[in-house]
């Protein structure tokens, strides 16, 4: 179980890095289009490319969190961290997770379902002209959190095992 959790974590980590890029090329467009519109007199920019780019920053940002979970890349206080023994690291990291990351993870999923759910529900759209609708991006932020404790669960796996094999 755990490996097909870090294998699904792996592959949206990897997808998502390539919306990194998908992101600057319609910001990059919006710019020049939104330049060159005004130096030819004309409105070549829109709302949707703003939005858009706005989604993918929020997806990146969102679906991002469970893969930098698993290659251990989150802030930290490293200054304290870096001091403490590979087994005192582990305890930090598996009393960490079971005592804030999960707990934190369902208050906001259960906090984010009826929002997404409500959005959906509406259809949701942005208020601008052109803009795009809401619920798919709302609907990210639960699932987000829902993939971050999956990969807090699998973390937890993998630190039981590694303190029993170091007991041993």
């Amino acid at each position: 179980m755990r490996l097909s959790i870090d294998t699904c974590t792996e592959k949206i980590g990897r997808t998502t890095s390539w919306l990194t890029l998908a992101m600057v090329l319609f910001g990059a467009f919006n710019a020049i289009a939104r330049y060159l519109g005004r130096s030819l007199g004309m409105h070549l920019s829109s709302n949707l490319y703003i939005e858009l780019q706005w989604y993918l920053f929020s997806a990146i940002f969102l679906l991002g969190g469970a893969y930098t979970l698993k290659m251990d890349e989150h802030v930290r206080v490293d200054v304290i961290y870096s001091r403490f023994s590979e087994r005192t690291k582990m305890w930090l990291d598996l009393v960490g997770t079971l005592a804030f990351l999960m707990p934190f993870c369902v208050l906001m999923i259960w906090v984010t379902v009826p929002a997404a759910y409500a959005s959906w529900a509406e259809w949701e759209q942005s208020n601008d002209p052109g803009g795009l609708p809401r619920y798919p991006i709302k609907t990210l932020v639960p699932l987000a959190f829902v993939l971050l404790i999956l990969q807090g669960f699998s973390n937890v796996l993998k630190l039981i095992r590694k303190l029993r094999d170091k007991d041993a």
